[in-house]
């Protein structure tokens, strides 16, 4: 059975078959005998990780570790409040820093980075995630939003669909508002040019001859 450590768009987690191609981290959230139980992060250091990295190999869920936790992509682990790890992804991590001093006039060390962004997605006393209200036409590309209760991927073709597995063919995006899910935070670093890594099923632009 698969393990309930698959995290949406919107946060919550899910037990699917369904692989991921992204690995992330909130802390220990599982207890000695593996189950996870209903916190959704320790700490603030929240990172989206690449699934191998130096030949490095960890048991899941092992008593006294970090939980192991999977995204479909880069931008569902976005919208779910991480960011790219400094060790693992190192070219991302400073690409994403310089996207960062372009949005906010400085470069800030990772821990007051992460402090930006927990105050901006996490709900005090609860386990999920803050999320607002507005237009979908007013969100950078790599965003998600929820329409009818269901997240969406902001792409340069409008709006993709988002099912465990990957997406579904571009839609037109909603002229009324919707549910943001992507923090104010992180739509400001992708408004300044961050370009999260998606799922091979996400619709790229076409390439234009050289």
């Amino acid at each position: 059975m698969p393990h309930p450590n698959r995290v949406q768009p919107d946060g919550t987690f899910l037990a699917t078959k369904a692989r991921g191609t992204m690995m992330g981290n909130r802390g220990m959230l599982h207890d000695a005998g593996g189950t996870i139980g209903n916190r959704r992060w320790v700490g603030k250091n929240w990172v989206c990780c690449v699934l191998s990295f130096k030949g490095r190999r960890r048991a899941i869920l092992a008593p006294g570790r970090y939980t192991e936790l999977f995204f479909l992509d880069e931008a569902v682990a976005l919208a779910a409040g991480h960011r790219p790890c400094a060790e693992c992804r190192r070219a991302d991590y400073d690409a994403w820093c310089a996207a960062w001093a372009t949005a906010f006039g400085a470069r800030e060390g990772a821990q007051v980075m992460d402090d930006r962004l927990h105050a901006a997605r996490a709900l005090p006393g609860a386990r999920r995630l803050r999320h607002e209200t507005g237009a979908a036409k007013d969100l950078p590309e790599g965003s998600f939003f929820a329409s009818d209760g269901r997240p969406y991927l902001v792409t340069h073709q409008g709006a993709l669909p988002y099912a465990p597995e990957g997406y579904g063919p571009p839609e037109s995006l909603p002229p009324d508002d919707v549910t943001i899910l992507t923090n104010p935070v992180t739509r400001a670093v992708l408004a300044a040019g961050y370009g999260p890594a998606t799922h091979p099923k996400a619709v790229r632009p076409p390439s234009h001859p050289s």
